[in-house]
């Protein structure tokens, strides 16, 4: 991913705001630039979009938001900040987490106001580092229908979306202007020149060397994420010279399931469902570490867990799940009327299994604490017939990336900010730490869509 240094570039043909990426930040950018007056182009690698945006749940975390309020929820852009900075240990930006946390509500009200995303809280989802529920989710739970949304709302805001066009490389001057890019397609090789720029190409987790150089310790482990995160952003950015920060963090999963590659969600894990090993026995709080939970996962014999559950929460999944149903339409999940029955689905000891999930339930019964630290409650007894899924750790998308101050403007080393570079969603340095421990549930589409936003509005305000 070259930057090729020039002061005489000629391209085929030029836009005022080019956006590299069309996922859930590529096209908040591009609506929030055509609608601020900007002329604007998303390149799009692939056939169509989707990225990593339609392989997620398609949760965005907000505080504050006028979805909240309808459900009563009191919280505000300063509670998510202090959520933040307590849950990476202070160890992340605090510039970045006050930037984050202060302009996420407004910009999914404005997706929901304005741009009319069908995009409901989450009242009853809550915990894991989150104070209040803040999950604005669209139907079905599904990343797809997000990207159908944001698609739907690009084309009648008048957003041009070339397809196929892979970026290779970027042309800029002396000074580090961005003076156009190189596009590969099918059938030709064209050169497009821009007056500002905007990566939201996402992270670097198909970049097998990348990975083992910021994250060795998921050397072997599975990657459920976009082929296309190779990480030509954070390329590009190193290239001219732009600070990075947080490179070995990253958003894990420990709930894909083993071999079907199904996201299990952690509601089953919350509404009282339990890990156990192919030995048969608990290892951890299920939900003390949404994120690095699939690295002690990696560590039990055959890197692999169960994740065992109940009847009541299979059909809460089933009623809220699209991913869920899917896994359920090809048996992706034993039942039995027994735990030892269920033990002989699974093939894992069948005293071990009996005797641990008696302990707990006993535990739930008399609202106690288990030696992990997780607290159980009566109304989370599990009750026949039981359900289990077998599960791995992996990881779906890295967290660190290129540093972009208040208004999504790439920054060097000194501070300084690049001339018209913008950079968001997984091509930029998110808010979640050095390492795995400080992710936040929706996380990753909170800082996309929040500094697209920032990066398409400021980029049409600079010209």
């Amino acid at each position: 991913m070259p930057v090729i240094r020039t002061d005489s570039f000629t391209p085929d043909f030029s836009v005022p705001v080019v956006i590299i990426g069309a996922g859930a930040c590529g096209l908040t950018a591009a609506i929030a630039a055509k609608r601020a007056g900007a002329e604007v182009i998303v390149l799009e690698r692939d056939a169509h979009p989707a990225g990593s945006t339609a392989m997620s749940y398609g949760g965005i975390c907000a505080a504050g938001t006028q979805a909240q309020d309808r459900a009563g929820i009191s919280d505000t852009g300063d509670a998510l900040r202090e959520d933040i900075m307590t849950v990476t240990r202070g160890q992340t930006d605090p510039d970045l987490a006050r930037t984050i946390a202060a302009n996420c509500g407004p910009a999914v009200d404005w997706l929901t106001g304005d741009l009319g995303l069908d995009l409901q809280v989450e009242t009853h989802w809550t915990g894991l580092g989150h104070r209040q529920p803040r999950l604005h989710m669209p139907p079905g739970r599904s990343g797809e229908v997000l990207m159908g949304m944001l698609l739907r709302a690009a084309e009648a805001a008048g957003v041009d979306i070339l397809t196929r066009a892979r970026v290779t490389d970027l042309y800029a001057d002396a000074d580090d202007r961005i003076l156009g890019v190189r596009i590969e397609r099918p059938d030709s090789v064209e050169l497009l020149g821009c007056d500002q720029l905007v990566l939201a190409s996402c992270g670097f987790g198909a970049n097998e060397d990348l990975v083992a150089r910021h994250m060795p310790e998921l050397d072997g482990a599975c990657y459920y994420g976009h082929e296309g995160n190779e990480g030509d952003a954070l390329l590009w950015g190193e290239a001219l010279g732009a600070a990075t920060g947080d490179l070995g963090s990253y958003q894990a999963l420990g709930s894909l399931s083993d071999p079907e590659s199904i996201v299990v969600p952690h509601t089953l894990l919350i509404g009282g469902g339990v890990q156990v090993n192919t030995d048969g026995k608990r290892f951890e709080d299920e939900l003390d570490d949404i994120s690095g939970q699939a690295l002690t996962i990696l560590k039990q014999p055959g890197g692999v867990c169960w994740v065992v559950y109940d009847d009541r929460l299979h059909k809460q999944a089933l009623d809220i799940f699209d991913e869920y149903r899917e896994g359920d339409k090809i048996n992706a999940y034993r039942t039995a009327g027994t735990w030892r029955d269920l033990a002989a689905l699974m093939h894992v000891p069948a005293d071990t299994l009996d005797a641990t999930m008696t302990h707990i339930e006993g535990l739930k019964a008399a609202g106690s604490t288990d030696d992990f630290g997780r607290p159980f409650a009566p109304e989370q007894a599990l009750v026949p017939p039981f359900y289990a899924v077998k599960v791995t750790g992996a990881l779906f998308h890295t967290q660190g990336g290129l540093c972009v101050d208040g208004t999504a403007r790439v920054v060097r080393p000194d501070g300084s900010t690049f001339p018209n570079l913008y950079a968001g969603g997984g091509a930029a340095r998110s808010v979640s730490g050095p390492s795995v421990w400080g992710y936040l549930p929706g996380m990753g589409l909170c800082t996309a869509v929040t500094l697209g936003k920032l990066a398409g509005e400021t980029a049409a305000h600079a010209l």
